[in-house]
C-alpha cells in the first residue's frame, strides 16, 4: 500500500505525531487535515532530503536494510534484529568514556564532600548526596527507539487487519521517495571521469570457468586432506587453468566469513567452489572431490551456468559478515550505471553503510569484499585513467542483474561463517 492508504487507517495520535515531526499546521482534531497535510508535507523533495541528511549513521543502515526488498510485512523480532545489525558502535563507545568521566568527577566529587568543599548541608547538618548519574541506554532501548523514530517519520505502519496487527508495513511510494533522497545526496558526493583508456570486463567468465572447474574434476583423480580441502597440488593445477589468475593464500592469512572453503582457498575460487557444492555439482565423497549426474552434465556442455543464479548466490553467501551487501549493491549499480566514477569517491559516499568485520575494515569490505567480486561477477568493469586514478561502471548485464534479483533478510546461508 502507499501513504495515504495507510494514513487512513492510522489513528489521531499517530497522525498527530507524524504532522509534528513534519511541523504540519493543521488542526490536531481533524483526521483528514492531518492525512492531507502530511502527504503535501511528504510529496516535498526537500523535506524527506533534509530529513536523510539528519539521520545517524545507524539509521541510515537501518534504513538502507528496507529499501530493497519487495516484502508485504516485517515482524517486530525482524525490525529489531535489522536495527541491532545496523547500529553503530562509536556512540556505545563514547558512552562508556561518558562514564568514566561521571565515574571520576563522582570520586572526585566524592572527596570534595568528604572534605566539606562545595557541599550543601540539610537543615539537619547532614550533606545531600550527590545525584547519580542515569543509566545509558541499553541495545535494546536503542534498537526499540529507532523503530519508534520511523514510525514517528511515517515510515513504518502497523498492520490494519486482525492477522496483521502485530505485523509492520512500509508505504511503497515512500521507499520510493527515500530511495531518490538518498541517491540525490549520494550522486553529490561521487566524481565521474571519462571512459579510461583501459579497462578489465569479466563478463561471462565466472561461468566459462565453472565449467573449467567441473571438467578438469571429471578428467582428473582429486583426493582431498583430512579437513576436506584440495591438495596443494591439485588447487594450484585447477588455479591455473582459470581465466583470472588467484594465488593460494598465504599460511599467516587469517580467513573465515565469507564461505565454506574460504580459509585455504582465494576469494574468486572459493565462491565458485561453494557455488558448485551449494548447487550439487561437485560432491565431497570418501577423501575425494568428483562430480554428480548434473555436475557430469554441465561438464560436457548439457547445460549452462545462470550468471543471476551466480550473483544470487554471492548475496548469500557473503550476506552475514556484510549485512547491507544488497543495498550497498543497488547503490553502486545507481551512481554508476550511466558513467564512470571514481572508486574513491564511491568508498567515501557508501563507506557510512559498511561495517567492519573482524580483520576486514570498512574500506576492504567495500574494496575487496564488494567492488572485486561484483568485477569478477561480471557486474562491474574497473579501469584506470590516464592519472592513475581506479574508476568503475557497471555493465548492460550487471544493471539487469542487481535491478532484477533480491534475496530476504534473512535468506543467507548457515555455512556462511565456514562452518557446516
Amino acid at each position: 500500500m502507499n501513504l495515504a492508504d495507510m494514513l487512513s487507517y492510522a489513528d489521531i495520535a499517530q497522525l498527530s505525531g507524524i504532522a509534528e515531526v513534519y511541523q504540519c499546521e493543521c488542526s490536531s482534531h481533524s483526521k483528514n487535515e492531518l492525512i492531507q497535510s502530511i502527504l503535501s508535507a511528504v510529496q516535498r523533495r526537500e523535506v524527506l532530503a533534509r530529513r536523510v541528511e539528519e539521520m545517524s549513521v545507524g539509521d541510515l543502515r537501518f534504513l538502507n536494510s528496507l529499501l530493497f526488498e519487495k516484502r508485504a510485512s516485517y515482524s517486530l523480532e525482524d525490525l529489531t534484529a535489522r536495527a541491532a545489525l545496523a547500529a553503530d558502535h562509536a556512540p556505545a563507545q563514547a558512552g562508556e568514556t561518558g562514564q568514566r568521566a561521571q565515574s571520576g568527577a563522582s570520586k572526585t566529587n566524592g572527596a570534595a564532600a568528604d572534605k566539606g568543599i562545595g557541599a550543601k548541608k540539610t537543615p539537619a547538618g547532614g550533606r545531600k548526596k550527590a545525584k547519580q548519574p542515569a543509566e545509558p541506554a541499553s541495545p535494546a532501548d536503542e534498537r526499540r527507539s529507532a523503530i519508534a523514530r520511523f514510525k514517528r517519520y511515517g515510515w513504518l505502519f502497523g498492520g490494519i487487519t486482525q492477522q496483521t496487527r502485530y505485523l509492520f508495513h512500509v508505504p511503497e511510494d515512500v521507499k520510493k521517495r527515500l530511495c531518490d533522497a538518498i541517491e540525490a545526496q549520494f550522486r553529490g558526493g561521487v566524481e565521474f571521469r571519462d571512459e579510461p583508456p583501459a579497462y578489465r570486463d569479466e563478463r561471462g567468465l565466472m561461468a566459462k570457468d565453472l565449467e573449467r572447474m567441473l571438467k578438469f574434476v571429471r578428467d582428473h583423480d582429486m583426493p582431498l586432506t583430512a579437513e576436506g580441502y584440495l591438495y596443494k597440488r591439485q588447487l594450484q593445477q585447477l588455479l591455473d587453468v582459470f581465466s583470472v589468475m588467484e594465488q593460494a593464500p598465504a599460511k599467516t592469512a587469517f580467513r573465515f566469513g565469507y564461505g565454506r572453503r574460504f580459509k585455504e582457498y582465494p576469494e574468486r575460487f572459493s565462491l565458485l567452489y561453494d557455488y558448485a557444492y551449494c548447487c550439487g555439482l561437485l560432491l565431497e565423497q570418501e577423501g575425494e572431490l568428483r562430480l554428480s549426474d548434473r555436475g557430469r552434465e554441465m561438464a560436457d556442455g548439457k547445460e549452462t551456468c545462470d550468471p543471476a543464479d551466480l550473483y544470487r548466490f554471492w548475496l548469500r553467501l557473503y550476506k552475514l559478515p556484510v549485512p547491507n551487501l544488497q543495498a550497498l549493491a543497488q547503490w553502486i549499480m545507481r551512481l554508476s550505471r550511466h558513467a564512470w566514477v571514481t572508486v574513491d569517491s564511491l568508498g567515501a559516499t557508501l563507506l557510512p553503510l559498511v561495517k567492519p568485520y573482524y580483520y576486514d575494515s570498512e574500506k576492504s569490505v567495500f574494496e575487496q569484499r564488494t567492488l572485486a567480486m561484483m568485477l569478477h561477477l561480471g557486474l562491474l568493469r574497473l579501469g584506470e585513467t590516464a592519472e592513475g586514478e581506479a574508476v568503475v561502471t557497471m555493465t548492460p548485464q550487471g544493471v539487469l542483474l542487481v535491478a532484477g534479483s533480491e534475496i530476504g533478510f534473512e535468506d543467507a546461508l548457515p555455512w556462511s561463517y565456514g562452518v557446516m
